[in-house]
């Protein structure tokens, strides 16, 4: 399933001009800077926005053509924004009830249960919304949207309006929508932890343009990733999470290659799981260095070295079962070792350097991870 966007979009100064494909499958993250479009293209996919000319086609279905404009209401999109925007005279049940109750009963494929036991807000039902926390609110909204039964998710800056901690409890829950609820989404964010987590490809956009859409894998092997603007160089594994050991660490097994990782808590799936790891937390070693604190000492072979500012460089690796694992070291180390393309060697990662992974998510076959 496709989507087809183009438009142009003037704003004083600004223009939105796109004429992209996005593929629909998981979940596709709009990111980009602050004020490079994203929220005035999802306006036009959603209808919100009317420029001119413009064009929108969702798989056989057209929204928007020269002759033709399908308003909103009947484009069955599900809208999410960084306020929540329920009801405030209504419970939880009443806001979530508000869209199902005006959706065709022979167009409804998700139901008020299966909702709540999606999102965790059963316990929820009766109480006033604004007597709830707000990342409460927030799996609110996003159950009232799908309570439409839409064929497309919108979700504009979900999280931005959230504390720190209120992110971390509401990540989980946004993993699982995709695969459960097994509804396409489009994410607008300008974080790049968030796209790590959630997200199944990424379309970079920049002053108005979609600069190029790809494979979150693809895009996080590119050395001039928008990804690495902020925290530097970051790999994302995939794996099976297992329960903590008598010494607290959990194994995260991928193809037989195995690292061990703080507890996560919460909720355990055996599904799926994303590991996010810093290429600044990864060591190379030229052998397998013994007597030291680190446990999880990983065979790769280095792929390619890509020179970087203020003395460093970044080395693609590949681990044994084909996936990528970044390390940001400096080229001082990297000539003292003698390390190229083709060389063998240890990766080294610290257990508590390691981010916890994100909660159970789908690898659709887009995200397959290639082998080398």
């Amino acid at each position: 399933m496709n989507l087809e966007v183009t438009a142009r979009v003037h704003y004083g100064a600004f223009t939105l001009d796109v004429n992209d494909i996005f593929p629909l499958q998981g979940v596709t993250a709009l990111f980009g800077r602050s004020g490079c479009g994203k929220t005035t293209l999802l306006r036009v996919i959603a209808g919100l926005e009317r420029p001119r000319g413009a064009r929108v086609r969702y798989g056989d279905q057209t929204w928007q053509g020269d002759t033709k404009f399908i308003p909103l209401a009947r484009r069955r999109i599900g809208l999410v924004f960084q306020e929540d925007s329920l009801l405030p005279h209504r419970t939880v049940r009443g806001n979530l009830e508000y869209g199902y109750k005006r959706t065709p009963p022979n167009q409804r494929r998700l139901h008020l249960t299966d909702v709540c036991d999606l999102l965790g807000i059963r316990d929820l039902l009766d109480r006033r919304v604004d007597r709830i926390s707000g990342g409460q609110r927030q799996r609110v909204a996003l159950g009232r949207a799908l309570l439409c039964s839409p064929q497309l998710l919108l979700l504009d800056e979900p999280l931005a309006a959230l504390d720190t901690q209120t992110k971390r409890e509401i990540m989980p829950f946004l993993t699982r929508l995709s695969r459960e609820a097994r509804v396409p989404i489009l994410l607008v964010t300008h974080v790049p932890d968030e796209v790590e987590r959630l997200a199944d490809r990424v379309a970079f956009m920049h002053d108005g343009r979609v600069e190029r859409v790809e494979a979150l894998h693809d895009a996080l092997t590119r050395s001039d990733s928008p990804l690495f603007d902020q925290e530097g160089p970051v790999s994302v594994l995939e794996g099976i999470l297992s329960a903590p050991d008598e010494e607290g660490l959990c194994r995260f097994v991928c193809d037989g290659m195995t690292l061990r990782v703080p507890d996560p808590g919460g909720t355990r799936d055996s599904g799926l799981q994303r590991l996010r790891i810093r290429g600044r937390d990864v060591i190379l070693a030229v052998e397998d260095p013994k007597g030291i604190s680190v446990v999880n000492h990983l065979p790769v072979t280095i792929e390619t070295v890509h020179p970087g500012p203020r003395g460093e460089c970044l080395v693609i690796t590949r681990l044994s079962n084909g996936q990528a694992l970044l390390a940001q070291i400096t080229t001082s180390s990297l000539r003292r070792l003698g390390l190229v393309a083709g060389s063998r060697c240890i990766a080294l990662v610290k257990s508590l350097a390691l981010h916890q992974p994100a909660d159970v998510l789908p690898v659709s076959p887009v995200e397959t991870v290639p082998r080398p």
